[in-house]
C-alpha cells in the first residue's frame, strides 16, 4: 500500500507570523484542524471575558442598586412599631375596649354644661337687650311725634289726652277730674288763652307766662311745656290736683 506523502509539521508558532501579515491561509493548512480550541471552550472564553468587562460590571451594579431602591418605601405606609401582626378585628376590639376615668368624665359633661347655660345666658341677654332697645325707640318715635302733634295747635281734646297721660304718671290718677275741671276753669285748655287784667297765661294761667320759661323755651306756643310747669306748680303748692281743687273752690284761683 502506497503512503501518502506528507509534508513535515510545523510547530504552530510557525504561523503565528503569517497569521499577523494576513497571509496564512487555514485552509491551506493540512494541520490546522488540529491547533483549532473546541467550539466549546472558544464559547466561554468569550462569556469569561465579556463577564470581565469593566462596563458590565458597572451595568450590573446599577442595576441591582435600582432594584434596591425600588423596593425600599423608607418608611412610608408601614404600619406602627408592634402593630404589624394585629388585624383590623383586633384593632377594633382593642379601641372598643376603652374605658374612661369617672372623674374625667365628669368633667367634661361640667364644663359641658356650664358652656350651654353661658350661651343661653347670653342669648337670653341679648334678646333682652334688644326688646329694650326696640321699646325705647317706639317710645322715643311717639315722644316725638306727639310733640310736633302738641306743638301745632293741638285742640283742647289733645291738651286733655296728654295731661291725663301726664298726671297718671305722678300718680295723680284719682285727681284727675280735679285738674280737668279747674284748668278748664282757667283756660279751657287753650294753650293761648290770655287774660287781659293779670296777665295771665296759658293752661295753667302762669302769673306772669314767661315764668314757664323754665320748663322750655316755647312755652308761648307748646301746650306740652305749660302742662308740665302747671302740673310741677300744683305738686309743689298743694300736693295733688285734688287739693289744689279744693283751694280753688275756696277762692277761685289756686
Amino acid at each position: 500500500m502506497q503512503q501518502r506523502h506528507q509534508p513535515p509539521r510545523r510547530s504552530p508558532n510557525a504561523y503565528d507570523l503569517d497569521e499577523l501579515t494576513g497571509s496564512y491561509d487555514s485552509r491551506q493548512d493540512p494541520y490546522a484542524g488540529d491547533f483549532q480550541e473546541p467550539k466549546r471552550s472558544r464559547v466561554l472564553g468569550l462569556a469569561r471575558r465579556v463577564a470581565t468587562s469593566t462596563v458590565v460590571i458597572m451595568s450590573v451594579i446599577v442595576v441591582l442598586v435600582l432594584v434596591v431602591v425600588a423596593n425600599i418605601n423608607f418608611g412610608k405606609g408601614e404600619p406602627p412599631s408592634g402593630s404589624a401582626n394585629i388585624s383590623t378585628n383586633d384593632l377594633l376590639k382593642e379601641m372598643s375596649g376603652y374605658q374612661m376615668d369617672p372623674v374625667v368624665a365628669n368633667a367634661e359633661a361640667g364644663a359641658k354644661r356650664r358652656a350651654y347655660e353661658k350661651q343661653v345666658a347670653a342669648e337670653k341677654a341679648a334678646a333682652k337687650k334688644a326688646k329694650a332697645k326696640a321699646k325705647a325707640l317706639k317710645a322715643k318715635r311717639e315722644w316725638e311725634a306727639l310733640k310736633r302733634r302738641m306743638s301745632n295747635d293741638p285742640s283742647a281734646a289733645e291738651n286733655q289726652t296728654y295731661a291725663k297721660q301726664m298726671n297718671a304718671a305722678k300718680g295723680w290718677g284719682g285727681c284727675w277730674s280735679s285738674l280737668l275741671t279747674m284748668w278748664n276753669h282757667e283756660s279751657g285748655w287753650n294753650e293761648h288763652a290770655a287774660n287781659p287784667g293779670s296777665g295771665a297765661y296759658g293752661i295753667p294761667q302762669a302769673l306772669p307766662g314767661s315764668k314757664m320759661a323754665s320748663a322750655g323755651p316755647d312755652w308761648h306756643n307748646n301746650a306740652m311745656t305749660q302742662i308740665s310747669w302747671g302740673l310741677g306748680y300744683v305738686g309743689a303748692r298743694y300736693g295733688d290736683p285734688c287739693k289744689a281743687w279744693s283751694f280753688w273752690q275756696a277762692h277761685h284761683w289756686y
